[in-house]
């Protein structure tokens, strides 16, 4: 190959590459323009229907004075009890399916299951949890809300359960065999603990999906205009509020509704920087 051919090939390389990095940057710069122009429009109206009585207060009817706290309540209780009861059975499944059982036929079968309740709408849980629960008992309910919310979670933690633990060097569980640990100890001492910053971020973003679903509980716990801690009930959440209260033509529920997404994507933003700050630390 004569040196020539060398530098137009070099040339037309270093052409692509410019081209590759421009069109990169160019997608950024398109998806930061709309996540910008997103940002401020919820802080410029949410933050003017902010006050202590959005807090305080339960959700009013038209053209009267009120808040979210009965929503605020209902979303936190059901986002933490939907985390309480996927998080266990997610980092178990995915225990099993890194250490137990990596290329059987169970854990295939259990993989597959995973990638289509990953990919599944949120709103087809939401049927299936209507169909199983609220049309059996006749009635929405908080419980069958932190149900669909569940199986939101659980495919999310299982993921990337499995994933962080095929992360840890297969070393470590050697050195720990050669010294009589049990298999359980293995896990529960050492893969797991070294993955735990991994694991922890696959939580806080389950969490921080969950928090904005609208759709499963419109199908489960519809909403309440009044304040509940009864699980056997409709229960008020800020996604769904949010829904009914933009859609509206009553200005101060407009204002209540820009309020609610603004906590909203100010509790999710926090959660994801949460989970970037663990996966960072851990590096």
């Amino acid at each position: 190959m004569s040196t020539q051919t060398r530098l137009e090939r070099y040339a037309h390389r270093k052409l692509v590459n410019r081209v590759a990095l421009l069109l990169s940057l160019m997608a950024m710069a398109f998806g930061l323009f709309w996540l910008i122009w997103i940002l401020i429009e919820t802080m410029t109206l949410g933050l003017g229907g902010l006050s202590i009585a959005t807090m305080t207060q339960m959700t009013p009817p038209p053209n009267d004075e009120g808040g979210l706290a009965n929503a605020i309540y209902g979303s936190f209780l059901m986002v933490a009890l939907a985390t309480f009861v996927g998080t266990p059975i997610g980092v178990m499944a995915g225990i099993y399916l890194a250490e137990f059982d990596s290329h059987g036929w169970l854990a295939n079968v259990t993989r597959f299951v995973n990638d289509i309740l990953l990919s599944a709408p949120s709103i087809v849980i939401g049927l299936f949890v209507y169909a199983v629960i609220v049309s059996r008992f006749k009635s929405f309910s908080g419980y069958a809300g932190i149900v669909a919310l569940a199986l939101i979670v659980i495919p999310v933690v299982i993921r990337t359960t499995e994933n962080m633990l095929q992360l840890v060097p297969a070393g470590l569980r050697e050195a720990a065999y050669a010294l009589g640990a049990p298999k359980w100890k293995v896990i529960s001492s050492i893969t797991l603990t070294a993955a735990r910053s991994g694991v922890i971020t696959g939580i806080l973003l389950a969490v921080a999906r969950i928090a904005g679903e609208t759709a499963p509980l419109l199908f489960t716990a519809l909403s309440n205009q009044f304040w509940t801690s009864s699980l056997s009930e409709p229960m008020a959440s800020l996604p769904v509020t949010i829904f009914k209260f933009a859609m509206s033509p009553y200005e101060n529920w407009q204002k209540l509704a820009w309020a609610g997404v603004f906590i909203i994507t100010i509790s999710v933003l926090g959660l994801n920087i949460l989970a970037r700050v663990l996966t960072r630390n851990k590096g």
